[in-house]
């Protein structure tokens, strides 16, 4: 059956209101250069914002996750979108200031937490085994595009009317997304599977060595991505800056280039997730996780390069490290039981977005001792922040060994 006949108009509604949920959650790495400056931050400080939407995303996907084993995922799901709609128009309007800035992305990141999840239940709920790589590929890719609108219109936005023209313009695209929500799913089933017999969270979920192993394999790859998304913007702008490009110029050029990055990631999604399909999640784990790890060690010393070597590095680092995304969350939809996906994925959230909410933090503590005198001025060394990331993007790597080495043993009985 050819791709055009597996992609339908519920697909395409759930997809687009996924997308309105991305703009609002990469507004803040778009303006950070700018708000650095503006709010007076240094870098540890202005990661520090990052990490509590982390922290808040993650505490919010285990709520979602686990309320949706138990009242259904789509009634959590539009929930959550319309919650995160309200939350991401009060962030723009009020947020101008370290503090008002810290509460209010926390509270975007807690309200839009339950719309991933719960997103990919749905999915799993609908699609077959052999067409969920698509479907997920399609669902994370779409967030992927948020991202890519979001930092293009925060591009324009930024040297017209700075960070504040930026939030507004951008988080009006959540309330866009959650009406969406409600129209795509509107005549769609709200499924609760009953869990009589179960032996339970422990024994459904921490004893399922194949679902705990890309766990943590997916807390390998959520350090390495959180962390590259958080920062990119600012080192792509600081690499412009270098260049000779003014301060506000440097930030709308940086969110161009990551816009382009993220134009890759939604490539890799839907791609990846369906080329897992064919060739098997276990081989194209190792594959991408590999070369992500790769790019990450080699990515922040090209400061100073040409930016053409830069750029086409970061495509590379971009789509590796997003490819395995939906690959991660359909083998795991695979390997847990159905009664317990919501709570495995919760699971998953809680340690994965944990681990992707430190690392913009400790990329930015390494940023500011690298650069020691240039708090507020340009920074010049971003080879060991971003080798840091590597460090344990190499983990998925070896996760990923495992995980096809278990898969096969199993095969082979």
């Amino acid at each position: 059956m050819g791709l055009s006949n597996n992609i339908d108009l519920w697909l395409i509604g759930i997809c687009l209101s996924r997308v309105g949920t991305g703009l609002a959650l990469i507004t803040y790495a778009a303006a950070l250069p700018v708000l650095q400056r503006e709010w007076g931050m240094s870098a540890a400080t202005g990661g520090s914002i990052s990490t509590a939407n982390q922290i808040a995303y993650a505490v919010s996907l285990v709520i979602f996750s686990s309320l949706a084993d138990l009242w259904g995922a789509k009634r959590v799901y539009l929930g959550s979108m319309t919650a995160g709609a309200v939350s991401a128009v009060f962030f723009a309007l009020f947020a101008r200031d370290y503090y008002s800035g810290l509460i209010l992305y926390s509270l975007v990141g807690l309200c839009l937490g339950g719309s991933y999840t719960t997103g990919l239940m749905i999915l799993s709920e609908r699609y077959a085994t052999s067409k969920r790589g698509m479907a997920m590929g399609f669902f994370i890719a779409s967030t992927s595009a948020g991202y890519t609108l979001s930092l293009l219109i925060s591009g324009l936005a930024l040297p017209l009317g700075g960070y504040k023209l930026s939030f507004f313009l951008t988080c009006l695209g959540t309330p866009i997304g959650a009406a969406v929500a409600w129209l795509a799913l509107w005549r769609t089933k709200n499924t609760v599977v009953m869990r009589q017999g179960k032996r339970g969270f422990v024994g459904d979920v921490v004893k399922n060595k194949p679902a705990m192993l890309l766990i943590a394999g997916y807390c390998f790859h959520n350090w390495e991505l959180q962390g590259m998304w958080t920062w990119t913007p600012a080192f792509l702008a600081a690499c412009f800056a270098f260049g000779g490009a003014e301060a506000l110029q440097a930030a709308g050029l940086g969110s161009y280039a990551s816009a382009f990055f993220h134009f890759t990631g939604i490539l890799a999604s839907f791609s990846m997730g369906l080329l897992s399909d064919r060739r098997g999640r276990a081989v194209m784990l190792l594959v991408l996780s590999g070369i992500s790890s790769i790019c990450s060690f080699l990515f922040g010393w090209t400061f100073g390069w040409p930016l053409i070597i830069t750029i086409g590095l970061g495509a590379i680092y971009a789509f590796s490290s997003l490819g395995d995304s939906p690959v991660l969350s359909a083998a795991l939809s695979e390997a847990a039981d159905p009664a317990y996906l919501g709570a495995a994925l919760g699971l998953r959230s809680l340690l994965g977005f944990s681990a992707g909410a430190a690392a913009p933090l400790v990329f930015g503590l390494i940023l500011d001792w690298t650069n020691p005198a240039a708090i507020g001025r340009l920074y010049a060394h971003w080879g060991w922040a971003f080798s840091s990331l590597g460090l344990l993007g190499l983990g998925a790597v070896v996760v990923a060994f495992v995980y096809k080495r278990q898969l096969q043993s199993r095969n082979n009985l």
